[in-house]
C-alpha cells in the first residue's frame, strides 16, 4: 500500500469509525458489531502507526465516543472517563501483563479481575453522603445529566450508609437492562407497534436519556459499580476501594476477583467465558487491572486509554440452526445484500429470525445452500451473521442459491465493480427500493431533520406525492392529510420541521443529497473548501482531491454524481425551495481564525455547539483533544482539568471568551444563537 492509498484508506476508517461511534453512543441503532468496529480500529491504528503523518487529533485513535446530546445539561467529570483497550486474543493479554511487569520492575503486584458489563456508562458524584450528580461518559470529558432518572433506578443508594466515605467522590460504572426487563419492554413495544431494541445494551442507553423519569422507573433498569478513581480515595488497592464502596451501600458486583500472574487471569477468563450465560443481565468480556493505585498512576494513561487495565472480549456467541431461504435486499446505495431467514434460534438473549449473507463471494467460499444446518453469531450483540455451514449434517439434495443478476426490485441488470465485493443496481434515479433510501437519508436527522419516519415517506412514494427530495418542498396541507392516520396537527408539524430545515447549514445539505460515499465528515470538508455547491459541481477530480481527507474514490463519485441531468435538476429545485447552498448562507463569515486549531473547554453564555460553529464560520479548526498542533486552549468556567493540565504542559496558549470574541468580526455571529439558553 502506497501513501496515497493509506490515506484514502485511513478517510475512510475514520469516517465509518465516526458514524458507527454516533450510532452506538446516540442513535442506539449499531449496525456494526463490536468485533468489526475493533477490527476497523486496529486497522487505523496500524495504518497510523505506518504513516505518523496520517494521525490526526480528531482520529477515532485519539478520543474517546461521544454520547452527548441536546436537551440534557451537561457538567465536566472531575477526571477524564476514558475508553478501554481491547482484545480477543489471549496472547495479547499476556502481552499486557509481560509490559507491566517489565514497566514496574521486580516488585510484586497483583490483578483485579472483572466482568466487563455490557450497558452505557456512567459517574455518579456523591457530595456529604448523597447522591449529588449523574453523568454519562459524553465525550470523556464532559457528560449528559442524568440525575432525575438515575435516582429511579432502584438498588441506585440516594444516601450512603456505614462511614469512612469521602467528603465528594467519584465512582464509575454501568446501567444494565437485565435480560427479564428488556423481554418485557421488548414485547410492549411490537404490541404498540414500535421498533423494538436491537439488544438490553442499546434499550439500557435509549431508556437512560428519557425526559420521563416516572418511565425510566418502569424499565426495570439496574447499576453495577466498577471503578472510583484513585485520585479520589486514598486506598492502597483498587480492590479495597470497592470493597469500601460495598461497605457504603454501593452496588459493587461481587464476581470480581484479585489473581496473581497470568495463570490466575486466564483461570479467570475461562470460568466466565462458559458461566456467563447464566448471568441475568448482559455481559461481553473481561477487564483486568492492576490493583495497585500507586501503579496504575506509575503506568499513567494514552491519549484514550488506561495504560494499568485492559478487555477481554469473548468471542461472539454460537448457534446452530437451518437456513430456510434467502431474500436480496437493495439498500439506499443501491447495493445487493443477501440476507437469510432462519429457523428461529435462541441466541444472546434474544430471538434470530434473519442474518446478512454479506455478499456473493462470501456464499460461494461458504459454499452454503437452501436446507443447511448454519452457524450463527450476534458479534456484540448487534445484527446476526452466518460464519459457517455443518456439512456434516447435509441430508439428500440441497439448493444452492444462486446470487441474482438483475436487481429484484426493478429488474435493472446488476454491475460490480472491479474493486468491490457487492453487486449494485445501477438504476439510482429509478429503483423504488432505491429512491425511497434515499428520501429517507435526506430527511434524517443528521442531514435535514425533518419530522417523517419510514412508514411516512413508504406512503407518500406509494400515493405518487414524491419521488424526490424536492418534492417535499411542494407537498400541501391537503395533500398530507390524505396519509392514514393523519391529522391536521400531524400535517402542520410535518410543515414546521419542513420550514425548519431551510436553516439547515450547507455542510449538511450536501450530506443530505445521497452522494455515494460521500459521509457527514467530506460533506463538512467539501462544503469547506469549496464554499458553495456551484464550486463543487464544477470541480474536477484533480480540484476534488485537493480537499483533506478526499481521494480517487470519493473524487469520481462526486463528479459523476454531478454529471447526471436530473441531479442537477433536483439541486435547482432545491435551491428555489430556499435551502443553503453556500457557506455564506450558514455564517462564514470570515478567515480571522484561518490556519488556527482550537480546543474549547468549559462553560460559555453560548452553547458549546454555537461555539463551535463561530470558530468554523470564521475559518478555525476545532479540536476535541490538546496536542502540539492545538493554536490555543478556549476556556470558559468549569474547563476539563486534563485540557487545562495538557495545555500547560505543552505550552498551549489559554484564552477566555471575551478575548476570543475579540478575535472575530461581530457579524460572524447570529444573533438569534446567543438568545438560546445555555445547556449547561
Amino acid at each position: 500500500m502506497d501513501h496515497k492509498q493509506a490515506e484514502n484508506r485511513v478517510a475512510f476508517l475514520k469516517e465509518t469509525l465516526w458514524v458507527n461511534s454516533r450510532r452506538y453512543y446516540v442513535e442506539n441503532a449499531p449496525t456494526m458489531s463490536d468485533f468489526e468496529y475493533d477490527h476497523l480500529m486496529r486497522e487505523l491504528e496500524d495504518l497510523e502507526a505506518a504513516y505518523p503523518d496520517l494521525r490526526t487529533p480528531d482520529s477515532p485513535t485519539q478520543n474517546v465516543g461521544s454520547d452527548l446530546e441536546k436537551g440534557f445539561a451537561q457538567y465536566p467529570h472531575k477526571y477524564p472517563m476514558l475508553s478501554l483497550g481491547n482484545t480477543y486474543n489471549i496472547g495479547e493479554i499476556e502481552d499486557f501483563a509481560r509490559r507491566a511487569e517489565k514497566e514496574l520492575g521486580e516488585v510484586g503486584f497483583t490483578y483485579s479481575c472483572e466482568l466487563k458489563f455490557d450497558g452505557t456508562a456512567i459517574c455518579l458524584t456523591y457530595r456529604n453522603g448523597k447522591l449529588f450528580r449523574a453523568l454519562t461518559r459524553g465525550d470523556g470529558v464532559i457528560g449528559d445529566d442524568v440525575t432525575a432518572n438515575v435516582r429511579m433506578i432502584g438498588n441506585v443508594p440516594l444516601s450512603l450508609v456505614g462511614t469512612g466515605w469521602p467528603e465528594e467522590f467519584e465512582i464509575r460504572g454501568e446501567i444494565l437492562m437485565p435480560y427479564e426487563s428488556f423481554d418485557r419492554l421488548n414485547r410492549e413495544r411490537v404490541e404498540n407497534e414500535d421498533q423494538p431494541f436491537a439488544n438490553p445494551r442499546n434499550a439500557a442507553s435509549g431508556s437512560l436519556k428519557l425526559q420521563d423519569p416516572k418511565e425510566v422507573a418502569r424499565r426495570g433498569l439496574m447499576c453495577t459499580l466498577y471503578h472510583i478513581p484513585a485520585q479520589s480515595v486514598s486506598f492502597a488497592t483498587h480492590s479495597q476501594a470497592l470493597d469500601a464502596a460495598a461497605s457504603w451501600g454501593l452496588p459493587v458486583s461481587s464476581e470480581r476477583r484479585v489473581v496473581t500472574g497470568i495463570d490466575g487471569i486466564e483461570e479467570y477468563i475461562s470460568y466466565w467465558d462458559k458461566q456467563r450465560k447464566y448471568l441475568p443481565f448482559a455481559t461481553d468480556g473481561i477487564v483486568i487491572k492492576i490493583n495497585e493505585l500507586d501503579y496504575q498512576n506509575s503506568l499513567g494513561y494514552t491519549a484514550k486509554s488506561p495504560r494499568w487495565a485492559v478487555a477481554f472480549k469473548f468471542q461472539a456467541e454460537e448457534a446452530l440452526t437451518k437456513l430456510v431461504s434467502i431474500d436480496y435486499q437493495v439498500g439506499r446505495t443501491g447495493a445487493v445484500t443477501p440476507v437469510a431467514n432462519l429457523s428461529p434460534v435462541q441466541l444472546a438473549g434474544t430471538v434470530v429470525k434473519r442474518a446478512t449473507l454479506n455478499n456473493e463471494d462470501f456464499m460461494v467460499g461458504m459454499d452454503i445452500r437452501i436446507g443447511d444446518w448454519v452457524k450463527v453469531i450476534k458479534g456484540g450483540e448487534i445484527i446476526p451473521k452466518i460464519i459457517g455451514v455443518d456439512t456434516t449434517r447435509r441430508e439428500g439434495e440441497v439448493e444452492k442459491p444462486v446470487f441474482p443478476r438483475t436487481c429484484p426490485d426493478c429488474g435493472t441488470p446488476l454491475v460490480k465493480d472491479e474493486d468491490e465485493a457487492r453487486w449494485f443496481c445501477p438504476n439510482s434515479d429509478g429503483c423504488p427500493t432505491q429512491i425511497k433510501g434515499k428520501l429517507e437519508h435526506f430527511l434524517g436527522r443528521k442531514a435535514m431533520n425533518v419530522l417523517a419516519g419510514e412508514a411516512t415517506v413508504e406512503q407518500m412514494f406509494n400515493l405518487g406525492l414524491v419521488k424526490n427530495p424536492a418534492d417535499f418542498y411542494s407537498l400541501t396541507k391537503w395533500q398530507l392529510l390524505s396519509l392514514d392516520g393523519w391529522k391536521d396537527r400531524s400535517a402542520e408539524r410535518f410543515l414546521e420541521s419542513l420550514a425548519a430545515s431551510k436553516e439547515v447549514p450547507f455542510e449538511r445539505v450536501l450530506f443530505a443529497l445521497g452522494i455515494r460515499h460521500v459521509g457527514e465528515t467530506t460533506a463538512k470538508e467539501l462544503a469547506r473548501h469549496f464554499g458553495n455547491i456551484d464550486s463543487i459541481a464544477e470541480a474536477s477530480v484533480e480540484k476534488l482531491l485537493e480537499v483533506k481527507d478526499i481521494g480517487d474514490v470519493i473524487a469520481k463519485s462526486v463528479v459523476q454524481w454531478f454529471q447526471k441531468p436530473d441531479h442537477v435538476e433536483l439541486v435547482e429545485r432545491l435551491k428555489a425551495a430556499g435551502l443553503r447552498f453556500s457557506t455564506e448562507e450558514t455564517g462564514t463569515s470570515s478567515e480571522a481564525l484561518a490556519g488556527l486549531t482550537i480546543v474549547i473547554s468549559g462553560n460559555f453564555s453560548i452553547s458549546r455547539d454555537e461555539m463551535k460553529r463561530l470558530i468554523e464560520a470564521n475559518g478555525g479548526k476545532n479540536s476535541s483533544s490538546v496536542s502540539g498542533k492545538t493554536s490555543f486552549l478556549l476556556a470558559g468556567s468549569k474547563p476539563g482539568p486534563e485540557k487545562i493540565r495538557k495545555a500547560g504542559e505543552l505550552g498551549v496558549r489559554i484564552i477566555g471568551e471575551e478575548e476570543f470574541m475579540g478575535m472575530i468580526p461581530v457579524s460572524g455571529s447570529d444573533d438569534k444563537a446567543f438568545d438560546e439558553p445555555t445547556l449547561f
